[in-house]
């Protein structure tokens, strides 16, 4: 690789995530959908920024083009601090794996795992040692010590997202990327998850990239982004649900008279 292209691929804006005129486009049959049109965007490290928008629009393209999972048609995206364009499909499993961890609402555990072994399980396959201490801290944290010796089968749905929240707070990744974290979870346990999730960027400096649809969820935030229709309609610092709330009505009521 030459020095020029070296130098490309890398980044010194201290942000932990960097998306740069970033468009992408789908095409469903004859028609051509814009998901994303531009969207440049920072997350700097130790910070929490949360992306809420209405249904289709462009807010969980955002996330995968962001976590390196789809890839943009153009522009540029820089997970902790590296340039993505380009890499292959195993370099880019094996970076997410040492900077980035991930909590979808899809839990992917592994049934045949304990939830022990479920949280240890990405420290392992990234080559760090899990240490027994901090991932059994990890699950008393979101209130399953009881549970650390069973499996995803012998759980509710409630339960393995919190495994999945366990697992993803216990390997201090430089980056965690959320997709509606607290979607299967009542509100008491919502709000705790939240707490640890806050936790981690000021204690630990990691960055969080969230979507959500819940105003109280982006509150934990330091900034709220709203997407609309594939682009960043406006954003708001130290948020809280009544300011998230008035920015997403103002937002809904632009739409309606366009």
């Amino acid at each position: 690789m030459s020095r020029k292209r070296a130098e490309d691929r890398t980044d010194d804006s201290g942000a932990a995530i960097a998306l740069r005129d970033v468009r992408k486009t789908y095409n469903s049959g004859a028609r051509t959908v814009e998901a994303l049109r531009g969207v440049s965007l920072e997350v700097p490290r130790g910070s929490f920024t949360a992306i809420m928008g209405p249904s289709g629009s462009g807010k969980s393209t955002l996330l995968h083009c962001a976590a390196g999972l789809d890839v943009p048609t153009s522009g540029r995206v820089l997970l902790a601090g590296r340039d993505l364009s380009g890499m292959s499909d195993d370099e880019l499993t094996e970076y997410r794996r040492a900077h980035a961890a991930f909590i979808f609402q899809s839990f992917n555990l592994m049934p045949a795992l304990t939830v022990k072994r479920n949280v240890a399980l990405p420290m392992l396959l990234a080559g760090r040692r899990a240490e027994d201490a901090a991932v059994l801290q990890a699950i008393q944290r979101v209130g399953l010590a009881d549970r650390a010796d069973h499996r995803p089968g012998e759980l509710s749905g409630g339960q393995q997202q919190r495994v999945a929240i366990a697992r993803a707070l216990a390997s201090h990744a430089e980056v965690l990327f959320a997709d509606e974290p607290t979607g299967a979870l009542d509100t008491a346990t919502a709000a705790s998850v939240l707490r640890l999730m806050r936790d981690s960027v000021t204690q630990h400096g990691q960055a969080i990239l969230m979507t959500t649809h819940d105003p109280i969820a982006a509150s934990y935030a330091d900034r709220v982004v709203i997407v609309v229709d594939g682009h960043i309609a406006t954003s708001l610092e130290a948020p809280t649900p009544e300011t998230v709330s008035g920015a997403l009505t103002r937002v809904a009521s632009n739409m309606a008279v366009r």
